[in-house]
This record gives structure tokens, C-alpha cells and sequence, in this order.
């Protein structure tokens, strides 16, 4: 009862005059003291649950509510033509907010219907709604202010206009106050229009908030968005989403997965754990993949040499019963990401074989010489080769002077690998004026050529007994071999097995080493592009 009482006497000491709020505020915790350490614990414990004094009684009104929709708000987003949407500026008066509704409605119109944006930019009342814009863009709200900017972008608006201008800056005054999901879907838009490689103020701006907010991504469309389309601007935010993709990998779509394989791909970022949680989530939910996924797949685990044999299968099981519905650009794209790979699945390079003989007049020269390249790599022969090999040659036999000087090469290097090189093709690679625009490249790509030059060149003189030249000269293959091999000091273990032969040769005149050969290397010496081993030679 004492406790009923000093309640009641509480609630009402709070609305009393405030003179005596204090001196109220003092007397009450002294009562309330004094009968609380009269009552048992368990009561006093009971009445304090209602007695609340630090919370109001009454829940606050938010800061700033949205205001409610006017009856033109709603005629806005119903209107179904762009000439009736501007025959609104002259009917009603217009604010900044529904301007900016009418300019975003325009935008959408002009995507879904594909109209030209033109036929209404140049329009009086376009430029009335423009202007409007201009004046009361303090007064749109936050996000009708980030479609507006998307919208302009959109519809093409040049970027110097003073109406563009003030929309970007007051969208970078209220970065702080955006949502993140405006935030990440305004820098989507904002990256895909920038120029190639300048970044706007904006789009820094923008960056510098996704890296500090991106604690606040919950869904997996905003960091597959992001990842795609921001990610290669900054490295810091990049490898922020990557932690939250691994974080959400479970919950991918396959198209999901798709995508933020092939941006890791191209902004040639090797994420492992990322790559692994995608393959294990792959393989484990058994998805059924479309050929265009599937090719993206294997696109992206070739360029960034990433090996997981699980999905290789799942890949190549499922593009093996529909490469006859591929195009030969798919067929192409499908055969050069498994050579990156290495990786070899027979019953799938069967049915590419079996793809060229079935299309041969739909492959292009340069895609069957991809394509013969690609079994090169894998050093795989076609279960029936003889008639491959003859459809590859009808069909490249009057095309080999149109295909570019390195896939040239490139395709006749192939034929030697898988045995199939005739006398034409070697005469094509080894005419001095044909390898002369080789000589003098030293970047890798060029020493690469041309040792394939060289291997080129020994299956001409060891293979091709029909062949009777040109060759390339021996002084000039010398020169590409020690250019290859560069200046190397032999190991201690090299030194000493020499000295062992020297002494069991007995005379300097009966043992030689670094014996140059005609097929491009030396004996006796290892080079890192050959996988053969150290080899030393004694004479009689």
C-alpha cells in the first residue's frame, strides 16, 4: 500500500509548477528511499519496473517525416506519354520535388520505351522544369534528389549545365544523410557515365562514404553491383566487398556468382578464399547453369588461373550436350579458357572437333585458327583427326596470307605441335621477310615468338624431309638462343658434375658442353620456357 501511495504521489509531482520541480525532484527520491528500504526486496523490485523516470510518456514525432503525396504526385507516376507529362507544367504549378519527379518519370520513359530524348530536352517546358530544379533543389527531398541526378545523366544532359551542376553539389552535401542503397546505386550510375579514366569530385565523394559505410550492405544485389562497377576505382573498397561477398556467398544466384566472378576477373583481382566459397556453394546446390554462365565461368577461372577440378567437370558436363547449340564465337570462348586452364575434358574437345566438321562454313579462319591452338596447348588429337585435319585444311588453304602476322605464327607453331604441318605453312613463317619483323623485339611476348620461330624451324629440318627451305640462317638462330638463354653462371652442382666428366674423359678434346642444336636450345643447359632436363655430352 505505501508503495501505491508514494507512485501516485510520484506522477503527480511531475506536473507541477517548475519552481518547484527541484525541490520536488529532491523530496521524491527521498520518500521513495525511505519507503523502499521498508518493503521486501521481491516488492520493490516489482514497483520499480513501473516507475519510469529518465523516458517520456509520450513517443517523439521523427525529425523530418517525409511529407504526404499531393493528388498531382499521384498523377505524376500514372501519366502515360511524355507530351502529357510536360502539359503539366502548364496546368498545375510546379514545386522542385515534382519536378524532379516529372524529369525521373521522362528518364524512365525514354529507357523502356527507347524514345529519343531530344525530341522533348530542347522543349520549353523541359527547361522550365530545369530551371525550377535549380532554384528549390534544397527542397527535394533526398530520394527523388538521387533519381533526378541518375536521370540526368540518363537522358544525356551536358555536364557543364549550371541546372547539372547544382544538383551535384547538393547531392554532395547530403552524402552523409543518404541511404547506403542510394548511395551504392548513384555511384553505379555515376561510375558508368564517367569519363574513361577521369573520376569526377562526385564519384570520389561517393567512393570515400562506401568505404566507410559498407558495414551497412545487407543485401547480395548491392555488393555484386558494387564489385562490378566500383570496385576497380578503389582497392580499399574492393577488398571491403570481397569480405562481405565471402560473407554472403551462400545466398548467390548463380547469376550472382557470374558476375562477381568475371569483375574479380577483370579487374584481375585472385581472391582465393572468395573463389573457393564460390566453387564449394557451386557445386554443392547443383544450380542448373545457362551456357552463357557457364562460358563466363570458365572465362574467369582461366584469365585469373584459378584450378578447382569440381567446377571444371560441372562446366564441362554441362556445355558438352549443348555446343552444337552454341555459336562459333561461344565455341571459341569455351576451348581458349579451358587451354589457359590446362585442363583437359575429352568427351567436351570431342564435340568441339565434331562442331568444326558439322560448321565449318559458319567458322571464320581466325576462329578455327583459335580454336587449333587451343588443341595445341592440350596436345589433344581428335578421336577422328583425319577427317578434322582435312576440313582445317580446305578451309584455311587460301586464307593463311589474311590472318595477322602473330596468329600466323601462332597457328603454324600449332600444326607442328599436333604433327600436322604442311610444306606451305612452313614456307609461309620462314621467309626472311615474313620473320624479319621478329628479330629485334625483345619484350617477352616477342621472345616467345621467337623460339616458336625457332621450334618452327626444327620440325622443317627434322620432320619435313619434303621440305627443302627456306630455313632460318644458323647465325641467326645462334643469336636467338643465347639471346633466350641470357647469361647464366652454372650452379656449384653444374660445376662439379663437369669437373667429374672432364676426369673421366680423360682429354679436354673427348667432352663438350652447351652444344647448340638446330631446334632452339642448348644442350647442356636448362631454360626456364623448357620443361627438359640438364644434359651433357661426351664425344668419341
Amino acid at each position: 500500500m505505501a508503495a501505491k501511495l508514494a507512485q501516485r504521489w510520484f506522477r503527480l509531482y511531475r506536473v507541477s509548477s517548475p519552481l518547484c520541480l527541484q525541490a520536488s525532484t529532491v523530496s521524491a527520491r527521498i520518500q521513495v528511499a525511505r519507503v523502499s528500504s521498508q518493503l521486501p526486496l521481491a516488492l520493490v523490485t516489482t514497483c520499480s519496473g513501473s516507475v519510469q523516470t529518465d523516458k517520456p510518456s509520450i513517443k517523439e514525432p521523427p525529425d523530418r517525416a517525409l511529407p504526404e503525396l499531393s493528388p498531382l504526385d499521384h498523377l505524376i507516376g500514372k501519366v502515360p506519354t511524355a507530351e502529357e507529362l510536360l502539359q503539366l507544367v502548364d496546368i498545375y504549378p510546379i514545386n522542385g520535388n515534382q519536378a524532379a519527379l516529372i524529369i525521373t518519370r521522362l528518364s524512365r520513359m525514354v529507357t523502356e520505351k527507347k524514345l529519343d530524348p531530344g525530341s522533348f530536352m530542347e522543349d520549353v517546358r523541359f527547361q522550365q522544369l530545369l530551371q525550377t530544379v535549380h532554384t528549390q533543389v534544397s527542397r527535394v527531398w533526398n530520394a527523388a534528389l538521387t533519381h533526378l541526378l541518375r536521370s540526368l545523366y540518363l537522358l544525356g544532359l551536358d555536364r557543364r549545365r549550371k541546372e547539372l551542376l547544382s544538383v551535384e553539389q547538393e547531392v554532395r552535401w547530403r552524402l552523409r544523410r543518404l541511404s547506403f542503397r542510394h548511395l551504392a546505386s548513384l555511384a553505379e550510375q555515376v561510375a558508368a557515365g564517367a569519363p574513361e579514366g577521369g573520376q569526377s569530385v562526385l564519384l570520389s565523394d561517393l567512393v570515400k562514404q562506401l568505404e566507410l559505410r559498407w558495414t551497412e550492405i545487407e543485401d547480395t544485389r548491392t555488393v555484386v553491383g558494387l564489385m562490378g562497377k566500383v570496385g576497380a576505382l578503389s582497392p580499399v573498397l574492393m577488398e571491403r566487398l570481397e569480405d562481405k561477398g565471402l560473407e554472403m556467398a551462400e545466398q548467390f544466384s548463380p547469376e550472382d556468382t557470374r558476375r562477381v566472378a568475371l569483375a574479380l576477373a577483370l579487374q584481375n583481382r585472385r581472391s582465393v578464399p572468395l573463389l573457393r566459397a564460390l566453387s564449394y556453394h557451386l557445386v554443392q546446390k547443383h544450380f542448373t547453369l545457362s551456357p552463357t554462365i557457364l562460358l563466363d565461368l570458365a572465362f574467369a577461372y582461366g584469365k585469373l588461373n584459378f584450378h578447382q577440378t569440381q567446377v571444371f567437370q560441372k562446366i564441362a558436363s554441362d556445355l558438352q550436350p549443348r555446343v552444337p547449340e552454341l555459336s562459333p564465337v561461344e565455341v571459341v570462348r569455351c576451348v581458349k579458357s579451358f587451354a589457359y586452364l590446362k585442363w583437359l575434358n575429352l568427351p567436351l574437345f570431342e564435340a568441339v572437333a565434331q562442331y568444326v566438321m558439322d560448321n565449318a562454313g559458319k567458322v571464320t579462319p581466325v576462329q578455327l585458327s583459335n580454336v587449333i591452338l587451343a588443341f595445341a596447348r592440350l596436345n589433344f588429337q581428335p578421336s577422328n583427326k583425319e577427317a578434322f585435319y582435312k576440313v582445317v585444311h580446305e578451309r584455311l588453304g587460301d586464307c593463311l596470307d589474311d590472318l595477322e602476322p602473330h596468329l600466323l605464327l601462332d597457328l603454324v607453331w600449332s600444326l607442328c605441335v599436333l604433327e600436322q604441318a604442311q610444306v606451305a605453312h612452313l614456307q609461309k613463317v620462314l621467309e626472311p621477310t615474313f620473320h624479319a619483323r621478329f628479330l629485334g623485339d625483345q619484350s617477352p611476348k616477342g621472345r616467345n615468338y621467337q623460339l616458336k620461330l625457332l621450334h618452327i624451324n626444327a620440325t622443317a629440318r627434322l620432320e619435313c624431309p619434303d621440305y627443302e627451305g627456306p630455313f632460318l640462317p644458323e647465325e641467326e638462330g645462334s643469336l636467338w638462343v643465347k639471346e633466350l638463354q641470357g647469361e647464366r653462371k652454372a650452379s656449384p652442382l653444374q660445376s662439379g658434375f663437369r669437373e667429374a666428366l672432364r676426369a673421366v674423359a680423360g682429354e679436354e678434346g673427348k667432352v663438350r658442353f652447351e652444344v647448340d642444336t638446330p631446334w632452339g636450345w642448348l644442350l647442356g643447359e636448362s631454360h626456364p620456357s623448357l620443361a627438359h632436363r640438364n644434359i651433357f655430352f661426351i664425344t668419341c
